[in-house]
């Protein structure tokens, strides 16, 4: 440029210029034919996560849709979140866990919350482990497209953690606003694509609650006519305690090392076929003979894992047939006795 008069100069600097300004307007150009506008980026990042893609789509999603019809009054309505039907995907089932007013359980409010869980149905397996790619979809009505927020790498999917998504799939000032097509007539669009790329299982697992102030359950039970009994032992109505359905056992004639001299007396599971495998509960009880004569109960105290295996315990020597049958002990009166349960349960023990 040396040999170059100012005026030739000056003009070389501007097309220089120009060319930069142009080259400068053009990603602005792109970007805004992706967004509603440019700031409104900000508002799809997922925390620092750097494998979520945003994309448009004009094809609607393989796996699901759901439409939500009057979606404001799911907020006016004090509903928090709405779970979807089941859908299949990829060998499992599938829902869509919507937080209309954002997932207030991580202090989000701002935002539209969306995520993606694996149905318990799907669980077949305690140590089952699913990896998904997911993508989810919300419609754009305006210009009959889909925004999608995709994960790129595989989430991993077990029954101590089976959702995942985005808290902040959307802000709600950009959702609300007609202008961008996503909330139409209070009536907007989700959708989701679900693939599998890989299946573990991590073996054997338990995990133990235990209950902090458990409350004890009483229950009592009247036999009456209890020398026409035939059978080798009577029980109890079901009856509740900690969640849970028991029974009393009662054997009038005693059962195994009590058999023909005492009386044998047994908690049991009421339903002990339909508990969960590997699931085992920990309760304390008392079984009580009441003194109908003296308030001096007979009884006697213990504590026990419960299972589908070991769904009884109790004392085939509870009490000696001898003094039950005294008129003074006051237990059996009238041809009848009285007999008191007192169950806490302390503690469940299930497979992971």
């Amino acid at each position: 440029m040396g040999n170059l008069s100012w005026h030739s100069r000056r003009y070389h600097l501007f097309i220089i210029f120009k060319a930069f300004s142009i080259i400068s307007v053009i990603p602005l150009i792109f970007y805004q034919g992706i967004c509603p506008s440019f700031l409104e980026m900000a508002d799809l990042v997922i925390g620092d996560r750097d494998d979520v893609l945003t994309s448009v789509s004009d094809t609607p999603p393989t796996h699901y849709m759901v439409r939500l019809q009057s979606f404001s009054l799911l907020t006016k309505n004090d509903i928090e979140k709405y779970c979807t039907s089941e859908f299949e995907a990829g060998g499992y089932r599938w829902k869509l866990i919507i937080y209309p007013d954002g997932n207030k359980t991580k202090n989000i409010t701002d935002n539209i919350s969306i995520y993606l869980m694996l149905a318990e149905s799907s669980l077949l397996h305690p140590g089952l482990e699913v990896h998904a790619i997911f993508k989810l979809f919300l419609r754009d009505q305006n210009k009959d497209n889909y925004m999608t927020l995709e994960v790129g790498k595989g989430r991993r999917f077990h029954k101590m953690k089976q959702e995942c998504g985005f808290g902040r799939f959307l802000a709600l000032r950009t959702f609300n606003d007609p202008l961008n097509g996503y909330l139409v007539n209070d009536t907007c669009v989700f959708g989701a694509e679900v693939y599998v790329c890989k299946e573990n299982n991590r073996g054997k697992g338990e995990s133990l609650l235990m209950m902090k102030d458990a409350i004890s359950h009483k229950h009592t039970w009247k036999i009456q006519a209890l020398s026409t009994i035939k059978e080798d032992f009577q029980e109890s109505l079901p009856f509740n305690a900690g969640d849970h359905k028991w029974k009393i056992r009662f054997y009038p004639r005693g059962k195994g090392s009590g058999t023909g001299n005492h009386i044998s007396l047994y908690l049991a599971l009421a339903d002990p076929a339909n508990l969960p495998n590997d699931c085992q509960i920990y309760a304390d009880f008392t079984l009580r003979i009441i003194d109908q004569i003296h308030s001096k109960n007979y009884f006697g105290k213990a504590n026990y894992w419960f299972s589908g295996s070991n769904p009884l315990c109790g004392w085939p020597r509870f009490i000696s047939l001898g003094y039950f049958n005294l008129p003074s002990s006051g237990l059996l009166v009238k041809d009848s006795c009285s007999i008191e349960a007192e169950v806490t349960v302390h503690g469940l023990a299930t497979s992971l």
